[in-house]
């Protein structure tokens, strides 16, 4: 069972943000959203968010320039979700700083075995 984790889902498409938001909350998470670069980056800055859960095609930038353009008083478990699924895709998002990448139609039991390792990682701490 994967501990509570405090996560931002940065997504510009409203119903997918709002059922991420609504599985996630249902499985025990805080969950705070954004859907935008600017706000996400806005709420990385202030929020102590554990997970960065971020779509890579945002209408006012990418999930890439988000993770190399903000200043989180700590690096946060990043996971990208998108609709590219190339392994130069893949590449991208590990080389932004995303520990995963994961291709939309997201599988709700592949983000729970992602969640459960961020929060290995936040309890070994």
């Amino acid at each position: 069972m994967t501990s509570p984790l405090r996560i931002l889902v940065v997504e510009d498409h409203e119903d997918t943000r709002k059922y991420l938001r609504l599985y996630l909350e249902q499985s025990g998470h805080a969950v705070v959203s954004a859907n935008t670069v600017r706000q996400a980056a806005e709420l990385l800055n202030s929020a102590e968010c554990d997970v960065v859960l971020s779509d890579i095609s945002l209408s006012d930038g990418s999930g890439w320039e988000l993770l190399r353009n903000v200043d989180a008083p700590h690096p946060p478990f990043a996971i990208a979700m998108s609709g590219f699924g190339t392994l130069a895709d893949s590449n991208r998002s590990k080389a932004a700083g995303y520990r995963h990448h994961l291709v939309k139609p997201i599988d709700p039991d592949r983000l729970d075995e992602v969640l459960e390792e961020a929060s290995r990682e936040r309890n070994a701490v």
